[in-house]
């Protein structure tokens, strides 16, 4: 069985950054070499919608057209560990943030595709 634990939410001003990290861990977490990672979000009363996803090299990377230039995924794997950059946040980025790992060497988009998932953490853009 796969970990996730998400970190680093919280209350920030619109404009302001936040970093989300997400790392990964458990007693078969070594079976999956190759494992493209994946962070979602969903808002009171909306459906869960991809923010961003990443591959195994870090070669490839998605975004929501709603993030594009103002969020970053990155991802360190000697620490397990994938990473949301988020700047210049709006409000309409409130959103309960969930990581997930997909067990694939492609990028999927549908959260379908993804195995595991984090508890999530909370994210509040507000003046």
């Amino acid at each position: 069985q796969v970990q996730l634990v998400e970190s680093g939410g919280g209350l920030v001003q619109p404009g302001g950054s936040l970093r989300l990290s997400c790392a990964a861990s458990g007693r078969t977490f070594s079976r999956y070499v190759r494992y493209a990672m994946g962070w979602f979000r969903q808002a009171p009363g909306k459906e869960r919608e991809l923010v961003a996803a990443i591959s195994w090299s870090g070669g490839i990377t998605k975004y929501a057209d709603s993030v594009k230039g103002r969020f970053t995924i990155s991802r360190d794997n000697s620490k397990n560990t994938a990473y949301l950059q988020m700047n210049t946040l709006k409000p309409e980025d409130t959103a309960v943030y969930y990581c997930a790992l997909a067990q694939s060497t492609v990028v999927p988009v549908a959260d379908v595709n993804y195995d595991y998932w984090g508890q999530g953490t909370q994210v509040t853009v507000s003046s």
